[in-house]
């Protein structure tokens, strides 16, 4: 992947340069080049990271490339930076044998992004795992509700400013 070493943060017009030919880079770039707000190769997983408003638009494209295998889904809050979340979206290429990373940043004044539960439905329990632990909410999801804390648990648990003993 255009000789890139480990642990080596490009940038995104090195990583452009660099990797003109990689299908997920060219169907971003032909899709919406605006879109793509930094890309990142590290330890072999190209990183994409994609404007919060496009991401939905941003998983069809990829996909249609031919990366076809929604892996997970998984968040960070950054507490105290802005924007405070960072949602990451692994996808597999069966054909390319190779992995690409879409991330997205949330900001905490309204944390919410649009569902890819419309181009892959597995985002279903990812994105309720994220919004029950986070407080993202996904706009558009078939049943975002919570999954693994009680119905009527306050807060989200995994945000760093949760207190260590819950709220009482």
């Amino acid at each position: 992947m255009g000789g890139a070493t480990n642990n080596t943060y490009i940038g995104r017009a090195a990583v452009l340069e660099g990797l003109p030919g990689n299908p997920a880079v060219k169907a971003i770039l032909d899709w919406n080049a605006a879109a793509l707000v930094d890309a990142k190769f590290d330890l072999g997983e190209m990183t994409l990271t994609i404007a919060a408003e496009e991401i939905r638009a941003a998983a069809a494209t990829v996909q249609a490339a031919g990366y076809n295998f929604f892996e997970d889904m998984t968040a960070v809050d950054w507490f105290p930076s802005t924007p405070r979340f960072q949602l990451s979206y692994h996808i597999l290429s069966h054909s390319y044998k190779e992995r690409i990373r879409l991330s997205a940043l949330v900001d905490e004044a309204s944390p919410s992004i649009e569902s890819i539960t419309s181009v892959w439905p597995a985002a279903n329990y990812y994105e309720r795992e994220v919004f029950d632990l986070f407080g993202v909410r996904f706009e558009g999801h078939p049943n975002l509700r919570r999954i693994l804390m009680p119905d009527d648990w306050e807060g989200h648990p995994l945000r760093k400013d949760y207190p260590v003993e819950g709220y009482r």
